[in-house]
Parts: structure tokens; C-alpha cells; sequence
């Protein structure tokens, strides 16, 4: 599976890298390709260009706060959970986005 990912925390700081670095943790872990673009008082760090954000299977926003720019992501499934979700059950995140994508329903 070929993953999108966004973080963004009401402060921009610690919650976003750290929900940042589980979500490729878990992903990986999985087999799975996964890029990370993160959002926050800095701005957009990693930008997840449009051949990543076209090749995506599923888009994950981790965040706390409005993601900036999500029209990126028209017609793409979009699963979206707070950054303590990513950090605290990364893998079941993981988990429960390939089961719905098996059942062709991702929300």
C-alpha cells in the first residue's frame, strides 16, 4: 500500500514529528511505502509532491488543527485521526486502514 500522510499539532512542535516518526515506523513495519508531510507554526516541512499524492492508496491526517491545502487530495480515500492516535496505536491505525481498503471503504 502506497501511504500520504500529514501531521500537524496545535503547536507544531513535538507531537507532529514524533506522530511523524510512528506513523513510517508502523508503516514500514507493514511493507508498506509511506510519505510524511508535516504542518505546523514552521510551515510545511516535506511537502508530499503530486506523483506521491497520485500514487497514494490512502491519505492519513494526524492532526489537531485544519490541515492547509487539502484539495490535493480530491478523490482519494482520507482517513483522519488526532496526532495522539499516530503516536499512542500507530499500528492499529495501520491495521484498520487495510482491512477497510480490502472491504474498498476507507473513511
Amino acid at each position: 500500500m502506497n501511504i500520504a500522510a500529514i501531521t500537524a499539532c496545535t503547536i507544531g512542535v513535538a507531537h507532529t514529528y514524533i506522530a511523524k516518526e510512528k506513523l513510517i515506523e508502523a508503516a514500514e513495519n507493514r511493507g508498506h511505502a509511506i510519505h510524511v508531510e508535516t504542518q505546523g507554526n514552521i510551515g510545511i516541512e516535506d511537502e508530499l509532491p503530486p506523483e506521491t499524492i497520485a500514487a497514494a492508496d490512502v491519505i492519513i491526517l494526524a492532526a489537531d488543527i485544519a490541515v492547509a491545502r487539502q484539495e490535493r487530495f480530491k478523490g482519494k480515500p482520507i482517513v483522519r485521526v488526532s496526532s495522539a492516535v499516530a503516536i499512542k496505536q500507530p499500528e492499529r491505525l495501520i491495521t484498520t486502514i487495510e482491512h477497510k481498503l480490502a472491504q474498498g471503504a476507507a473513511s
